[in-house]
């Protein structure tokens, strides 16, 4: 197919070519005179001529065009179903709530633009500012293992690009999220809203110190890493709640599930993992 230029290109040549045959016209009347016009045949056939093999052209410029392969489009919802099944169940997921979730939650909305087409790879992305949206496996593990109840109500410290507040938001009540780099907040903020998250609070701060304003919670869940539990969260988390939290030095990270009993925390290493390290109060300890 052409262009709009270039159909209008092929217009205005016609219409050229129109005042050419006119003037052509004018020509063979002025040349009444001349007893064997070669010269107006000789313009008569150069204008044929002319005129076919632009179509010849046109014709051949037409079929390459259409036979020219479009550039393929990344189809994100059935991307995200096959991450679903090849990425999550294949690995143990097997939740149903938390993978209803992981099938509607868009992982595109929460990447930049240059990476939406890699948004159901294996793999975490960056987001900006040093940090990264997690590979949707982990996400989907660390939901997991909190058992996410409807009427709960989630703490989780990192907010980053929102996604993983997104999928909290689906599966209970009201998740509040900590981000200490403003700009990912706001960002994270927006794009929360935007999608229509209305159960999603989220506030700059350190989140080392949790959120006491609206403790206790059923369940935490951290996406940076502390070389030790904080303090804060352990007091914020409710009795019979459960954290997930990776804890150590980078490279030699271990995910820890958390559960608080009798006012004691019952601690189990279940997956080790690379987290970006928690900054603010932690940094300090």
């Amino acid at each position: 197919m052409f262009k709009a230029g270039e159909i209008n290109h092929e217009e205005s040549e016609g219409h050229e070519e129109f005042a050419r045959e006119g003037a052509l016209k004018r020509s063979r009347t002025a040349q009444r005179a001349v007893p064997t016009s070669f010269v107006g045949l000789g313009d008569a056939l150069f204008f044929v001529m002319r005129r076919t093999s632009r179509w010849l052209i046109v014709v051949l410029l037409a079929a390459a065009g259409c036979g020219q392969k479009p550039a393929p489009v990344v189809d994100l919802a059935s991307e995200r179903q096959r991450m679903v099944k090849g990425q999550l169940m294949s690995r143990g997921v097997h939740d149903d709530r938390v993978l209803a979730a992981m099938s509607k939650v868009p992982r595109e909305e929460f990447v930049p633009q240059e990476w939406r087409g890699a948004s159901y790879t294996d793999q975490p992305l960056p987001i900006g500012h040093g940090q990264t949206i997690s590979q949707p496996y982990i996400v989907a593990f660390m939901t997991e293992q909190l058992h996410p109840s409807s009427g709960d109500r989630v703490l989780e410290i990192g907010t980053g690009s929102g996604y993983q507040a997104a999928v909290l938001a689906e599966l209970v009540a009201e998740v509040y999220s900590i981000e200490i780099i403003e700009p990912l907040a706001k960002s994270a903020e927006a794009t929360l809203q935007r999608l229509g998250y209305k159960n999603v609070h989220v506030k700059v701060g350190d989140g080392y110190k949790g959120w006491p304003e609206h403790a206790p919670f059923d369940a935490i869940t951290v996406t940076c890493a502390p070389d030790h539990v904080p303090q804060p969260l352990i007091d914020q988390l409710k009795e019979g709640g459960r954290m997930i939290i990776p804890v150590g030095g980078f490279g030699d990270q271990e995910l820890y599930l958390l559960e608080k009993k009798n006012g004691e925390l019952k601690r189990r290493a279940v997956l080790p993992v690379r987290f970006v390290p928690m900054a603010g109060e932690a940094a300090k300890k």
